[in-house]
């Protein structure tokens, strides 16, 4: 398709060039089109107002103050424990407007929670029930580069209903655009199918989404979420700030999130929430799962990402579920994991 041709139109200029492990943003990414996968597991809320990236800025784990409208950044809202009540990708696409693209299952509580404690900022917390988020393959753009598109050719007077397209992981992007652009459904099973590889794709990413069964359990460093940059470690106070520095500076950490392999067919079936145990301490649960993936097109396998006491990886077995639950086998992650010294 020409760019003449393309329903869409940049309204913004490319983000910054990306470093030698991001591929060049094209042109013109594609969509709406056959390709684009809906992904009704990620939600958006909305802040918008004068006041809304002060009100953010005293909340996430993020800088939002800094933000640009061309890249994207990692973030989480912490309990006063310093444990994740949800996590998200934040975009800021406007001047006072934010969005937070977060698991659907936390989409109410998280909104009812931040308006708690907007008090007399000026700003609104929203879900945005209109605003679908859409899953695409090798488009190319930057990982964490955004750019926003209006629909040409619109009837005069008409409001155009933007979208902005986002650098994800694996070569990927995630769209987020009016529920009505979402392309036709190849029948269930086949877009079920899609789904799923897309959310297997994002465990073997090992990029953490928490989950209704996840929310509380983890300092952000437990599931690597600083290495994704999600924390930013010289901005102002936050909700459980003074837990999360202590776990980065003074060697307080002893769990990561590692990923995992076992059989597709097994008992039971790895999930969020679920306990793992270890073979020299079975008494007591070493780890639990973050997030849980399968592509039937890859094979008969399951992958998982948990998080795990860091003495568990050194000797023993891991277990699924109970202490002779089925035996998970460790994977590489995607990126390094720094020592004690290097934290």
């Amino acid at each position: 398709m020409s760019t003449h041709d393309h329903p869409l139109d940049p309204v913004s200029p490319p983000a910054a060039q990306p470093s030698e492990h991001q591929a060049q943003a094209p042109a013109q990414p594609a969509f709406p089109d056959a390709r684009a996968i809906a992904l009704p597991h990620l939600c958006v809320v909305e802040v918008l107002g004068p006041d809304a990236g002060t009100f953010l800025q005293g909340q996430l784990t993020q800088d939002a103050l800094s933000m640009q409208p061309s890249q994207a950044r990692a973030g989480g809202y912490c309990s006063a424990k310093g444990r994740l009540l949800a996590n998200f990708v934040m975009l800021h696409p406007d001047e006072d407007r934010w969005f937070l693209l977060t698991h659907a299952d936390l989409q109410e509580a998280l909104v009812k929670r931040l308006r708690m404690f907007v008090l007399r900022a000026k700003c609104s917390v929203q879900a945005r029930q209109d605003l679908g988020v859409f899953g695409e393959h090798g488009t190319g753009l930057g990982l964490w580069s955004v750019r926003t598109f209006i629909p040409s050719g619109a009837d005069a007077g008409e409001q155009p209903n933007p979208a902005w397209a986002m650098g994800w992981w694996g070569g990927r992007t995630l769209w987020i655009a009016s529920q009505a652009s979402s392309p036709p459904a190849d029948g269930d099973h086949s877009a079920a199918s899609a789904q799923e590889a897309w959310r297997h794709a994002d465990v073997l990413a090992a990029w953490p989404w928490i989950e209704a069964a996840t929310v509380d359990q983890f300092v952000p460093q437990m599931i690597n979420f600083e290495l994704l940059g999600g924390v930013n470690f010289r901005k102002g106070c936050y909700p459980g700030q003074e837990v999360v520095a202590r776990s980065q500076y003074r060697g307080t950490l002893k769990r990561r999130m590692a990923l995992f392999v076992l059989p597709a067919h097994t008992t039971p079936r790895a999930a969020a929430g679920l306990e793992l145990f270890h073979s020299e301490d079975p008494g007591q649960p070493a780890g639990m799962v973050v997030n849980a993936g399968h592509d039937d097109k890859a094979g008969t396998q399951h992958h998982l990402l948990a998080e795990v006491k860091l003495s568990a990886m050194t000797g023993g077995t891991l277990h699924l579920g109970a202490p002779q639950g089925p035996q998970l086998q460790p994977l590489p992650l995607p990126y390094p994991i720094p020592s004690e010294t290097e934290a």
